[in-house]
């Protein structure tokens, strides 16, 4: 038995050298919003629906929950998802009788893909191209899911999670790691890196990689908390998922930056007023979500002076599609879908103007700061693209110049 386990113990030994000498750094993973699996067990004292379920002895899917998609089992996803907001203690908890927990901290599994049944792909392109260039999952490609529903402000044990998962993976490998984010991931790396000592991301951190970023804010999220957006989820109607989407703090925290925006900009325009990044409150007031305004207010200031990381960046974005940047709504606002848009340069989800402001930091810390916008992607896509998985694979091998433009839609570069 000694003599198995000293050889299965050489065998790793050899596994761990060769990863070192195949791929050098390592690499962790931070999704966006809805991007990486929850999991709840409920004991509810009461229910929104006799057919929902009042108590279950052990986890179950909460994101994706594919009992969300028939007609009575969304209204029990929302209740079990929702937030509880408490303007006195400016927290949030989860409703009444339900726990949450996120599986597979350290592991790659719930940001691959956010369902059991393997359905729905996230990040399981961009992991299986590493592990294809010889990288190992779960040891030198490792995910950091989190609770998306909560902002960083009232995710302290994340953040510390993520410190040590930074730190266990430098003193296995003896070599910083590089952290990616996608969309809104990437605010809570800059989050992570701003609470950091210089002297601690200089030991750890070899770069940070930003993947459409929305460093301003999106204006989607305003039309996503008036109205509802279901992202092309037929069976679930707009107004409907409205009211998981006005119950997570995040969306709150992720409105157009007041400061960083013009203040004439108008995002949502009705028949009876135009509202700019001046007019928050009243807009949470017209809309019926007054603890909205509350949740911004907590959570506005967390990233929106865009302190530079004091890491080298890798800031790449999708341009060259139309993005909407005003909603125009009618009457009937804000129970009805915008019946118009004002669109700029974007990535189909978040504009150009927003995504580009990592172009501050250049200059503004002794680290490098590298841009690279590619013409033609889409938001979602880029965590998918060959060229994007691509000049990722270069920037672990070592190679920091990327190009300033790379249009997907052709071979040229």
């Amino acid at each position: 038995m000694t003599a198995v386990w000293e050889v299965h113990q050489f065998i790793s030994s050899l596994m761990h050298q060769f990863a070192e000498l195949c791929i050098g750094p390592t690499f962790s993973c931070i999704p966006g919003n809805l991007g990486n699996r929850l999991e709840a067990k409920i004991d509810k004292p009461t229910l929104v629906h006799w057919l929902c379920y009042k108590k279950t002895e052990k986890w179950f899917p909460l994101w994706i929950d594919l009992n969300m998609f028939i007609p009575i089992g969304v209204d029990c996803w929302i209740d079990n998802i929702r937030l509880a907001y408490n303007r006195t203690t400016r927290r949030s908890s989860n409703s009444p009788g339900v726990q949450v927990r996120v599986p597979g901290f350290g592991q790659t599994y719930s940001i691959e893909y956010l369902d059991y049944n393997r359905l729905a792909g996230y990040f399981y392109t961009m992991v299986e191209h590493l592990v294809n260039v010889g990288y190992i999952r779960n040891e030198t490609v490792r995910g950091a899911p989190y609770d998306w529903r909560l902002a960083p402000n009232e995710n302290a044990e994340y953040l510390a999670k993520l410190q040590n998962l930074v730190e266990e993976m430098y003193n296995q490998y003896q070599e910083p790691v590089y952290l990616l984010g996608h969309s809104m991931g990437c605010h809570y790396v800059l989050y992570f890196l701003n609470q950091q000592s210089q002297a601690w991301k200089d030991k750890y951190i070899r770069g940070f990689i930003s993947l459409g970023a929305p460093w301003g804010g999106a204006v989607k999220v305003l039309r996503v908390l008036a109205s509802g957006v279901n992202d092309g989820l037929s069976m679930i109607s707009n107004l409907k998922i409205r009211e998981e989407q006005r119950m997570v703090t995040t969306n709150a925290w992720m409105l157009p930056v007041e400061g960083i925006w013009p203040s004439d900009h108008v995002f949502i325009s009705t028949p009876t007023f135009n509202y700019t990044t001046k007019d928050y409150q009243r807009f949470f007031k017209d809309i019926d979500n007054e603890e909205g305004w509350y949740m911004w207010e907590d959570t506005k200031n967390l990233t929106s002076d865009l302190h530079p990381p004091g890491v080298e960046v890798w800031c790449m974005y999708g341009m060259g599609l139309p993005t909407a940047v005003t909603n125009i709504y009618d009457e009937v606002f804000p129970n009805g879908d915008p019946v118009d848009f004002v669109y700029a340069d974007g990535d189909g989800t978040v504009d150009t103007f927003s995504m580009s402001l990592c172009k501050r930091w250049v200059g503004k810390q002794e680290k490098p700061v590298h841009i690279t916008e590619f013409r033609g992607l889409f938001h979602l896509d880029m965590v998918f693209h060959e060229k994007v998985l691509d000049q990722i694979q270069d920037i672990l091998e070592g190679k920091s110049d990327t190009p300033t433009e790379v249009d997907v839609r052709t071979d040229t570069e």
